[in-house]
């Protein structure tokens, strides 16, 4: 098996050029998290330097620190590398404590739930929902 020599690696599929640069992974769970790809494996296993975990709730958001995170390959939806020349997120974002973006995490989980029961009540009226 040969491996692909710094020529290839503008063509490259593998995540070897991603290395040391700064990425968005997006997961199965739906959790975006953002760092810096340090290694990866044959099954697509991350190690990201400075994680952290960002929360988006509406127009508020939170960068929650989690340091040095191991990702299981097989939960990676989308991985992506970030422009440091440009904003992250849009102006009308709104940062807020790790407190802040919870309860706004808990009522927007709330009214989800909330939303469901309402609907599976009115199934019986067997209105296009």
């Amino acid at each position: 098996m040969s491996w692909a020599g710094p020529e290839d690696l503008l063509f490259s599929t593998s995540l070897a050029s991603y290395l040391d640069k700064k990425l968005l992974v997006l997961l199965r769970d739906g959790r975006k998290l953002l760092g810096v790809l340090r290694s990866f494996d044959q099954f697509a296993n991350a190690v990201l330097e400075g994680a952290c975990e960002r929360v988006i709730v509406g127009e508020m958001y939170c960068d929650i620190p989690l340091g040095l995170y191991v990702i299981r390959g097989e939960n990676v939806v989308l991985l992506g590398e970030l422009d440091l020349d440009k904003d992250e997120l849009p102006p009308h974002m709104t940062r807020v404590p790790e407190a802040d973006i919870k309860r706004a995490q808990k009522a927007e989980r709330e009214a989800t739930v909330l939303k469901g029961s309402m609907r599976k009540r009115m199934e019986f009226l067997d209105f296009d929902l």
